[in-house]
């Protein structure tokens, strides 16, 4: 199955499974849908007034994914990706809701920001649309929140998610299903709230096409169209003509609503106000359907994953550039990291140590972005920018974890042990500790030291030539310190000087 791809996409309303086939044509990818399945899960439905998901919206996502799982059999895990979004993001049970989905699908799935889920919706889109140089407008309306892009050819150059969705709305203003003037009104007069942030400068910057995706869109455009309240795609004169139908019938009637699926009635009301507000706040004419969206986004953002066009490589560069990252320490730093990871023979084809591979490259690479902010405890200036910045192509978890590389590469490690790092993450620290900590010094550095690491559950023996050490009193004091770090921690750390081989 090395040809194929399998995209979750885990939104606030619906669970969507999209695998697809890759095909290389003149030199370029292109993904051809080869199976789709959703499920309406209405999860964003299932948060109470504490923002927890109940039991009952947690089971219908298990069942659901139990049958995402049986189509998924024989996937290697690196062909497989799960985005989790705002339902996710905003859930206080998230962790657990989180590990129960991934049990009952078999894949690790990942809560991304609202700004990467943009621009994966973006990315989906522009793939399903033909190639043009027009500014385009992008408007996801979710469960649980709206994402309005705005981007040129395959580059997005506004990225917004605003907190506002189908759900979300439908549960606040018609809790009951009950639809009149008022609350229309004021649902309306909120999504305005939440749009006048951006509407300004997205109206400054203008585009020529305007496009709808995802089951709000979607099931607005069939609504208007079979109703006769719209020639083709979206209009703001047929959104107005459904409101007043709405309103009129005091309920979402399906009988009189042609082309209305039943799973989208129950939150037809919210996301026509929002809708409704866009093309109002935005001066929105006309839109077209889009295509794609995050699902197809997350294809092809996989497909950049497995060749040179990996999204996250991009933003390390980004990065480094905008903090002013001293490139040349960071390369000794992560040749001599990737060296002694190499030096912990962790098993090739296990997953996890793959991908702690590619992230101890990045943190290796970042680790010393704090020193932008000061000097003094720059690693946690490293490890707020890592954990909080917008890192396209990096999932909350990917973050999340790059920030504890970069807390921890120095100073006391006990301030690590409420994270409950696993332990290659723990493995994967010490590699970047003692590489910061032995490519500190030019001269240090420059020689690569005669240092190597073996690993036997938690006993850690970092073994070193001694007439290299005696040379380097700061080196030697240093790892002396290290030591004591790691036993503090509940390592069992071993210090060796080993007697250069005779020639």
């Amino acid at each position: 199955m090395d040809h194929l791809l399998a995209a979750i996409d885990l939104g606030s309303n619906s669970f969507r499974l999209s695998i697809g086939r890759v095909v290389q044509q003149d030199g370029n990818a292109q993904i051809y849908s080869l199976d789709r399945m959703k499920e309406s899960v209405r999860l964003a439905a299932g948060l109470d007034d504490d923002r927890t998901v109940d039991e009952t919206s947690i089971l219908r996502a298990i069942t659901v994914l139990k049958r995402f799982n049986e189509l998924l059999v024989g996937f290697h895990p690196n062909r497989v990706r799960a985005v989790a979004t705002n339902t996710f993001r905003i859930a206080r049970n998230a962790a657990e809701v989180v590990q129960r989905c991934q049990d009952a699908l078999g894949f690790p799935i990942e809560i991304i920001s609202g700004q990467e889920e943009a621009r994966l919706i973006f990315s989906g889109i522009t793939n399903e649309l033909p190639p043009s140089d027009n500014r385009r407008l992008m408007i996801d309306i979710g469960g649980g929140s709206t994402e309005v892009i705005i981007g040129k050819g395959f580059k997005p150059m506004y990225l917004s998610s605003l907190y506002m969705g189908c759900v979300s709305y439908t549960r606040k203003f018609f809790p009951d299903g009950h639809i009149n003037a008022e609350r229309m009104e004021q649902a309306e007069i909120s999504a305005r709230r939440e749009l006048e942030g951006i509407s300004r400068l997205y109206r400054k910057t203008g585009w020529q096409e305007a496009y709808g995706s995802s089951g709000t869109a979607k099931g607005l455009i069939a609504v208007l169209q079979e109703g006769g309240m719209s020639k083709k795609g979206i209009t703001l004169e047929g959104l107005q003509k459904l409101k007043a139908r709405l309103i009129h019938d005091g309920q979402v009637v399906m009988e009189s609503l042609p082309g209305l699926k039943r799973d989208r009635s129950l939150v037809l009301a919210g996301g026509l106000a929002i809708m409704l507000a866009a093309f109002q706040e935005l001066n929105i004419k006309t839109m077209a359907p889009g295509e794609g969206a995050l699902r197809v986004g997350v294809l092809y953002d996989l497909l950049g994953r497995d060749s040179e066009h990996d999204k996250r490589h991009e933003t390390v560069r980004q990065f480094m550039k905008r903090y002013h990252v001293d490139v040349n320490q960071s390369e000794r730093v992560k040749n001599l990291a990737l060296t002694f990871f190499s030096h912990l023979k962790p098993e090739e084809n296990v997953p996890e140590y793959q991908e702690l591979q590619r992230t101890l490259e990045w943190a290796a690479d970042l680790h010393e972005v704090g020193l932008s902010i000061a000097h003094a405890d720059y690693h946690k200036h490293s490890a707020y920018i890592l954990e909080n910045a917008d890192m396209p192509g990096f999932s909350n978890d990917d973050q999340e974890l790059l920030a504890f590389f970069a807390l921890g590469h120095h100073g006391k490690i006990s301030k690590l042990r409420d994270l409950s790092p696993s332990r290659p993450q723990w493995l994967t620290l010490l590699c970047l500790r003692l590489a910061v900590l032995l490519s500190r010094r030019r001269e240090t550095a420059e020689h690569h030291p005669p240092v190597t690491i073996a690993v036997n559950n938690r006993a850690i023996t970092v073994r070193v030539q001694a007439h290299w050490l005696a040379e380097r009193p700061l080196s030697d004091y240093s790892l002396r310190a290290e030591k004591r770090e790691w036993i503090k921690a509940g390592f069992d750390f071993d210090l060796e000087t080993v007697e250069s081989k005779k020639n």
